[in-house]
Order: C-alpha cells, then sequence, then structure tokens
C-alpha cells in the first residue's frame, strides 16, 4: 500500500470518527482470539442457485487475512430486493449468496483490524453491521460523497459469487474482506432486532435527509406516507422522530395502516375504498382539514402509486421517490399539471450514505425511548434450512418484516 492510500485511509478515520463523536485509537490492542465457541472448518450458506429456489450449500470458511473479518451470523432481514432476486433475477446474479440487512459476532479478526469505520474500538465478541464496499469504483469514495452517489457501491448480499461464496448474511458465517473496501459498524449496544432493522432503516433515514435538502419538511408539515410496508412504516417512525406528528398514511391493507399508527401516523386512507384519483385525493385532503399535503414520500415500487401521488401535493409541494430499487416500467404523468405549474420540488433517493448509517443509530434508540414500536416489524423468524419458506411467507405479505435467523428472536416474534 502505498503512502498516498494511507492518508486517504487516515482521513477517512477521521472523518468518520467526528460523525460517532468518538475518538479512534491509535493503537487499539488486536483482538483475542474466539471466545464464543470453536470456529468450523465449513460454512453453511442459503445460495440461490434458480428463480424461487434456495440451496443451503457447506463451503470452507477461508483464512482469515490481516484486514479480514469474520463473522458468526445472527440474523437477516428479508428486503423487498432479496424478493425481487427470488422471483426474478432482475440483476443477473444467479447463483448468489444474497442478505443485506445482517448482523452478527466477530469469531476471528485480522491483526491490522482495530477500529470500525467510525473510528470505535472491534474486537472479538463485538457485535456488527456492515455497510458499503467502495473498492470498484474510484469516484465513490467513503469521505466525498459529492462525485455522484453511492448507488454503484457494492454491498454484502448482492454481489457475484465467488471462490469465498461466504459474501451474504443469509448464512451462519459471513466472511468480510478488506481488500473489498469494505465498511462495517460495531453496534455491540444494540438488541439483535434493533440490529437487523439497521439497513432498511437507513434508506428511510437517508430519503428524510433528501426531503429535507428541499427546505419545505418542518415541525407543521403535513405528510403523506404512500405504501406502508416495512420501509413506509419506517418512514413514518423517522418523520416521528424529528417530530412531525401530522402525518397520514395509504396503502391497500388493513393491518399495515394500523401499525402505521403505532408508528406515528395520526390519520390513514385506504386506497381499496375510493374509485378514482379525484376521490382519493379528496380522502387524502379530509384527513388535513381539506388541505392538500406539503411533503410526500413514494415507498412503493409501483408506477400507477407514482402516478398518483402528484395528486396529495399542494401547489409549491415536495416529493421524495424511493420506491424503486428495482425497474417496474414507466410511470405516466403529466409534466404541465403535476410538475411544473404546481413547482413540485422533487427528490429522489437511492440507499444510503455511511453517514446515514451513524444517524441510523441514533434514530432507532431515539425511536425506543419516545416508545416507537420499531422492533415489532419483524414478526416473523425462520431458520436457514426454511429459508425458501421465508420468501414464500414474506411474498404472501403474511408478516411486516421476515428474518432469518440462527437464533430465536424474543418479544412478539413468531419463530417458525
Amino acid at each position: 500500500m502505498d503512502m498516498n492510500q494511507n492518508n486517504i485511509e487516515e482521513i477517512v478515520r477521521q472523518v468518520l470518527s467526528s460523525m460517532s463523536g468518538t475518538p479512534a485509537p491509535a493503537n487499539a490492542p488486536v483482538a483475542a482470539p474466539a471466545s464464543s465457541g470453536p470456529i468450523p472448518k465449513t460454512a453453511h450458506v442459503a445460495m440461490l442457485t434458480a428463480l424461487q429456489h434456495y440451496d443451503v450449500k457447506e463451503f470452507p470458511i477461508p483464512e482469515v487475512g490481516d484486514d479480514d473479518i469474520l463473522v458468526r451470523v445472527e440474523g437477516t432481514g428479508i428486503c423487498g430486493t432479496d424478493q425481487h432476486e427470488f422471483k426474478k433475477d432482475p440483476f443477473g446474479l444467479i447463483p448468489v449468496a444474497l442478505g443485506h440487512e445482517g448482523t452478527g459476532e466477530i469469531v476471528k479478526i485480522g491483526k491490522n483490524v482495530k477500529v470500525d469505520s467510525a473510528g470505535n474500538p472491534v474486537k472479538v465478541g463485538d457485535k456488527i453491521v456492515t455497510c458499503m464496499m467502495f473498492k470498484d469504483d474510484p469516484d465513490i469514495t467513503m469521505f466525498d460523497l459529492n462525485k455522484k452517489n453511492v448507488g454503484a457501491a457494492d454491498v454484502y448480499g448482492l454481489i457475484p459469487d465467488d471462490d469465498i461464496h461466504l459474501n451474504g448474511w443469509f448464512s451462519d458465517y459471513i466472511f468480510i474482506k478488506g481488500s473489498r473496501g469494505s465498511t462495517f459498524f460495531n453496534v455491540s449496544d444494540m438488541d439483535l432486532k434493533s440490529r437487523i432493522i439497521i439497513e432498511p432503516a437507513a434508506v428511510l433515514v437517508h430519503a428524510v435527509e433528501r426531503a429535507k435538502t428541499t427546505g419545505i419538511l418542518r415541525f407543521n408539515s403535513r405528510v403523506v406516507v404512500q405504501g406502508v410496508g416495512p420501509i413506509g412504516l419506517l418512514c413514518v417512525a423517522v418523520l416521528r422522530t424529528m417530530g412531525i406528528d401530522n402525518i397520514t398514511t395509504v396503502d391497500g391493507n388493513d393491518s399495515r395502516l394500523e401499525f402505521s399508527k403505532k408508528m406515528g401516523a395520526t390519520k390513514t386512507v385506504n386506497f381499496m375504498n375510493y374509485k378514482g384519483i379525484d376521490n382519493l385525493a379528496n380522502a387524502v385532503a379530509e384527513t388535513f382539514d381539506g388541505h392538500l399535503a406539503d411533503f410526500a414520500f413514494q415507498c412503493t415500487g409501483s408506477p400507477i402509486a407514482h402516478s398518483n401521488i402528484y395528486h396529495f401535493i399542494r401547489n409549491g409541494g415536495g416529493l421524495c421517490e424511493l420506491g424503486f430499487f428495482i425497474n417496474n416500467g414507466d410511470a405516466t404523468i403529466n409534466p404541465h399539471f403535476d410538475l411544473c405549474s404546481k413547482e413540485i420540488n422533487l427528490v429522489g433517493s437511492w440507499v444510503y450514505t455511511l453517514r446515514d448509517y451513524v444517524t441510523t443509530f441514533s434514530f432507532l434508540k431515539r425511536a425506543k425511548a419516545i416508545g416507537l414500536p420499531v422492533t415489532d416489524l419483524i414478526t416473523d423468524a425462520f431458520p436457514l434450512d426454511k429459508i425458501n419458506e421465508a420468501h414464500e411467507f414474506a411474498l404472501a405479505q403474511k408478516g411486516f418484516k421476515i428474518a432469518v435467523t440462527n437464533v430465536p428472536l424474543d418479544g412478539n416474534t413468531n419463530n417458525h
């Protein structure tokens, strides 16, 4: 590694350390050997080998290098992106080890890995989550995201299979390779269900930060959240922790609409009860005493939903579109009526940044402190050998957030 690269990494460490408010020690001790039981010679990985079919395969655990980390996986959420890949393989990754909403315990760590991506010390036994991998795109760096957004960066659980194989969190071990430009965070102060929620919550923290750039989102804003699956429900929770308390949710599922009230929504509208966009828009306005929304968040992957949401927003209002993580087709809008004459402030949102991850830790702790049942989003958990059933269960929308875990979850979660 040349001196320039060393300098860059030092800058990264200092910048991310400033985010967390915790100074990064210059000479943190090298971790001791694994303390949570023996490490096996092989790991089990759920490989998506065909459309709508996983095979649980067994692979050798690679030798941990000086910059690498071996993690014993505890749990992983099933994301909408995982479901799209399960059904259609839109990214052309099959065969692939999926799972990017994961967390687990460090069981072996390279001698050069002393702090996480925010400068906090790490050791064997600590709980971590992964974030982006920045190695393959020189226009994206960890400390300067001005050149482009991080949409081209990689994440564990959405990368092509290779000779390591332990690349996704749907497994019992995951191998974090330092040479990939991997980033990760020590989250040992959070419970397992909160840690599983971190990745999707970061998507919403980022979306709200994007929305704030319009200058419209304020304490007294009237806000619509359209689509209250796990992403929309987390959107409501992020808004509520910010102090926004005039939130209307729009969806076609009564149970999800009801749960959105627990997350902070004040009114709900079931679009199934209204025929035609004008009647639906009037129903939304009635929840705001006859006013249209100041701001709206579009959290579905439906082109029709995108077309409709402009009718819920006042002149000069704002819209954050974050629902399209894959190409679900074109939406039809009228540029004059929907955008120009109303002077709508439109922002798109895509995944998150490292800074958003650090903010997300604070969001989850704040949400818990004010009584929002964020971790109750995880309604069902399946073991790794039932991962096909877990995905079918999620696709049938029988719960909210479905997890694949190697340990039982407590609370209100149904362990299958």
